[in-house]
């Protein structure tokens, strides 16, 4: 698509292979993407799809661990990529038979760190409420915000590396990791770093090349404080659970925490069989983390993601 219409790309295939993506899902087959379309015909694909891979996700965790729906108190949805008023999560409860009462807490505009960011603000409502399980659903459509006439290096960047997924967590009970804590960081003056431009055609991906520098500079000292937050020891950590960005973003996590080149495979393995599901990235490796069972009981872990804002999402965990 782009070869035919931009003489340029020659010099820009690479990118492609520097992703280090060898496999991707979308909601739509390829031939949607050949095609311009309006915004509303995007969102209302975003609409039926997130509804439905959101309830496939949920039934395969509450089915996971026996769950029924009188076990569930809430539902906390995660999402960036469309918008819906009522939020998913008022439809998706119908479907999975949960309670008129449930509680819903819609989340929107946390990117790529609404994964870590909804694990802790469920297991601090869990808290509260100990006798119910909360659901999180997190769902990701970033195929369909593609832009088919924008020719910037930043958006065939987001065309070469993002995907669409979907993934659920339950939380409370007295099985799976414990969740310790967690630490939320926004830094000043980044708000440019990464995000959404909304034009007639949809969410444009705004993406910086800064984010690598920023891992470099700022991920080490964040994380040594939120363990100085919770009274942790950073040389503890033994299980790092990273949302990958990208390749080069993976490079820089393991060059700030002075991990060998290729030691977060399971984040370098996600993407390359899935890609960059934005929030839903984290969980995928989370879910293979533990089926892997390469921990210790009571080993320390944390699991982690960057995004808008320019934000960083922390959950410190117990295996």
């Amino acid at each position: 698509m782009f070869s035919r219409r931009n003489g340029d790309f020659e010099r820009l295939l690479p990118i492609f292979d520097n992703v280090h993506v060898e496999n991707r899902y979308f909601c739509v087959p390829v031939e949607w993407f050949e095609r311009d379309h309006t915004f509303p015909e995007k969102n209302a694909l975003y609409v039926e799809h997130a509804l439905d891979l959101s309830e496939k996700a949920a039934r395969r965790a509450m089915d996971r661990v026996g769950a029924g729906p009188d076990d569930v108190g809430a539902i906390f949805f995660v999402s960036t990529t469309g918008i819906s008023t009522p939020s998913i999560d008022s439809k998706l409860l119908f479907r999975l038979g949960l309670s008129e009462h449930t509680r819903r807490v819609p989340i929107w505009g946390l990117g790529c760190s609404a994964g870590a960011a909804g694990i802790a603000r469920a297991a601090e409502h869990a808290r509260l409420y100990p006798d119910q399980l909360v659901l999180l659903v997190a769902v990701e459509l970033s195929g369909l915000t593609f832009q088919r006439s924008d020719r910037s290096k930043s958006n065939l960047i987001s065309t070469s590396l993002f995907a669409d997924g979907a993934a659920a967590v339950l939380i409370g009970g007295a099985t799976g990791p414990e969740v310790l804590g967690s630490y939320s960081t926004t830094w000043p003056d980044t708000e440019e770093v990464m995000g959404w431009d909304l034009v007639e055609t949809g969410l444009k991906v705004q993406l910086s090349k800064s984010v690598p520098t920023i891992v470099r500079e700022k991920f080490r000292d964040n994380l040594e404080e939120a363990c100085v937050s919770w009274g942790l020891d950073f040389g503890e950590i033994k299980h790092f659970v990273l949302h990958p960005g990208g390749s080069k973003v993976l490079d820089a996590f393991e060059e700030a925490l002075d991990l060998p080149a290729g030691g977060l495979t399971t984040s370098r393995d996600v993407l390359r069989d899935c890609g960059n599901m934005s929030s839903v990235t984290v969980l995928f490796i989370l879910e293979r983390f533990l089926e892997g069972g390469e921990f210790a009981p009571g080993d320390l872990g944390v699991l982690s993601a960057m995004g808008p804002g320019f934000s960083a999402e922390h959950v410190f965990f117990r295996c």
